[in-house]
């Protein structure tokens, strides 16, 4: 195979590239190029002008930053050149008159698209990875993308596109199963079955510059490397074919879903696609933030959004579809208020990400809700202010933002003191989304289920960040890792060893923690512990002073008055933690609402004895076991 032709294409607008490249590969360049309106820097040589498109390597320019007076070429030899002119956006010289009006202070920055689709939003969220991974088609080498699968329809095609080789895509073509055989009724043909035997005859007939395209891998052929399916194993064999192995393939995975390191080595090289940057390159070779580039001049003007203004926390771990998406129902849920402000736009994003996810919600525990403990607030207040102030370090520090705080907190006591609810009250003051997470539902029976679990946590709580996944009862899945040979001690190592692989992987800027719950600070795996990881807090049973506060959020929120027996209260309820003070108060609620006795002392002191021979029968029977 002969080497490409370079050819530098002089275009108006940047769509021009993709339409140029989305053209059949076999049709004429010269022809192609005119009916874009392309020009270019070097003419093109009359024998090449029926040249083939696939026979040229295009190196696009726009024509505003061609230096005005070079020499441009049309694309149909014989036709007279022209001399680039400057853009007529382009800024007048100094001699020209006054300076143009600059945006006012605190106005949204003119710099906003006027429009922008979901497609182009990912092509410049990922220019930097398209055209890493165009670069490697280029050069023949196969490459494995890993990204949520609501990208792939805006990825496959046009990274191909964009490394000059022709797409062959690899997709049901809606076939019936077989005819019978024979007298005998043909089994029916599953989808994966259906694929696989179109990916048989994409492998022999694929050509020269075409790109096998595979968009959903992980479906065909995902699964734990002890644990093949027949389809999986089939795949494996083909790919490594004396024909697969010669094939340029490109295909996406999604980062929840496993697939078989087998499988995954047949490509050169993977890349991952999360989120979305902090800054957006241009075609122009500009860069913006992302707030900027990707949200329009309606939807900026309409919620005041500047370009110093702190969205991006909020924004960084959707991608620029869901972006998008989440922009299009803020716009709708604010379109009668001309009012709309930053923060509401931040709460609407909130909520519309909860909505999308089954499992994560909106927390409505504050501080307030939390009688006591001041120490503890104080402390987390702190290290929750240094991780938002981190964002603000200049550049030289940047490379310490990850190490200024852990990664989460792990709050351990006995049960019932406000583990949970110290666990809401800190997403709440996080502007978080927040999922909780019992230990036991995460370890399965089969093998590497636990693990895939962790993985699809963590996955939606990047595309719900800023969140907080707690994990209750933290213990049953983080105990310290043992040397044991049986099935349970490897599955529950390997459980710890993913949770550290998920914590390690945190990008700074998608801002996340993990919170665990425990009342066995010691069985938790040393490896957790670390000060970079896990900070530790212990929630004990309330003294005097949190009691008394307790009380007083109870009575406030069960309308019981407490006036003149507030400290008679706090000294019956010593060694009594958060839950059982709370009982008392719902108890006298339930009793006034529903029974008639209204909440004054005596009923109280009746209720207060009622609690106290339940916990004493308690400690008795946990004696007797």
């Amino acid at each position: 195979m002969s080497e490409p032709i370079s050819l530098r294409v002089v275009i108006e607008q940047p769509e021009t590239r993709v339409d140029v490249l989305g053209e059949a590969p076999s049709s004429p360049v010269a022809a192609v190029l005119a009916r874009h309106r392309c020009l270019l820097v070097e003419p093109l040589r009359p024998d090449q002008a029926a040249l083939p498109l696939h026979d040229f390597d295009l190196e696009f320019q726009l024509r505003s930053d061609v230096t005005p007076g070079t020499v441009l070429h049309p694309p149909t030899p014989g036709t007279p050149p022209q001399s680039a002119a400057p853009p007529p956006h382009a800024a007048p010289p100094p001699s020209a008159g006054p300076p143009p009006r600059q945006a006012e202070p605190g106005a949204p920055s003119p710099r906003h698209p006027e429009k922008i689709t979901e497609e182009q939003a990912t092509q410049l969220a990922h220019g930097v990875e398209i055209e890493a991974a165009a670069s490697l088609l280029r050069a023949d080498q196969s490459v494995l993308i890993t990204c949520e699968k609501i990208l792939v329809p805006h990825l496959a095609e046009h990274i191909v596109r964009q490394a000059g080789r022709d797409p062959q895509l690899l997709e049901s073509d809606g076939d019936e199963p077989q005819p019978p055989v024979a007298g005998f009724p043909a089994p029916p043909a599953t989808l994966r079955q259906r694929l696989l035997s179109r990916l048989r005859d994409l492998v022999r007939e694929i050509k020269d510059r075409q790109v096998l395209v595979v968009p959903h891998l992980d479906l065909l052929g995902g699964g734990q490397d002890g644990a093949l399916s027949n389809e999986s194993r089939e795949l494996i064999e083909l790919l490594y074919s004396t024909h697969g192995s010669r094939c340029v393939l490109l295909a996406f995975a999604d980062p929840s879903l496993p697939v078989p390191e087998v499988l995954a080595s047949r490509f050169s090289t993977r890349i991952a696609i999360e989120g979305t940057p902090r800054l957006v390159r241009l075609h122009t070779g500009e860069e913006l933030p992302s707030q900027t580039a990707l949200i329009t001049r309606e939807e900026a003007a309409h919620f005041s959004v500047r370009e110093n203004t702190d969205l991006y926390k909020f924004l960084a771990g959707l991608s620029p579809v869901r972006l998008r998406q989440a922009m299009r129902y803020a716009h709708q849920q604010h379109e009668g208020n001309p009012q709309a402000t930053v923060a509401e736009l931040r709460d609407t994003i909130r909520a519309f990400k909860a909505q999308q996810s089954s499992s994560f919600e909106i927390p409505d525990v504050s501080w307030d809700d939390i009688g006591g403990y001041d120490d503890v607030k104080a402390a987390l207040e702190r290290t929750l202010h240094i991780m938002n102030m981190s964002r603000a370090l200049p550049d030289e520090d940047q490379h310490l933002r990850a190490e200024l705080t852990p990664r989460g907190f792990i709050f351990y006591g006995p049960p019932g003191t406000g583990k949970t609810l110290f666990a809401k009250a800190v997403a709440n003051k996080f502007n978080a989304t927040i999922q909780i997470v019992s230990g036991p539902e995460v370890t399965n029976k089969f093998v590497g289920e636990g693990e895939r679990r962790i993985r699809e946590l963590f996955a939606e709580a990047r595309r719900n960040a800023p969140s907080v996944i707690v994990f209750d009862e933290f213990d049953s899945i983080a105990a310290r890792r043992g040397s044991g040979d049986d099935g349970g001690s490897r599955a529950g190592n390997a459980m710890v060893a993913q949770i550290l692989t998920e914590m390690d992987g945190f990008r700074p800027d998608v801002q996340m923690l993990v919170i665990g719950t425990t009342n066995r600070l010691e069985l938790i795996d040393s490896a957790l512990l670390r000060p970079s990881r896990f900070a530790s807090f212990p929630i004990d049973l309330p003294d005097e002073y949190a009691r008394r506060d307790i009380i007083r959020v109870h009575a406030r929120r069960y309308r019981v008055p407490v006036e003149g027996i507030t400290e008679a209260l706090v000294r019956a309820t010593v060694d009594w933690n958060g839950d059982e003070i709370r009982a008392l108060f719902r108890d006298a609620f339930v009793a006034a609402r529903y029974e008639g006795r209204p909440p004054t002392p005596t009923q109280l002191g009746e209720l207060v004895g009622l609690h106290q021979i339940s916990r004493k029968r308690e400690h008795v029977g946990r004696g007797r076991v």
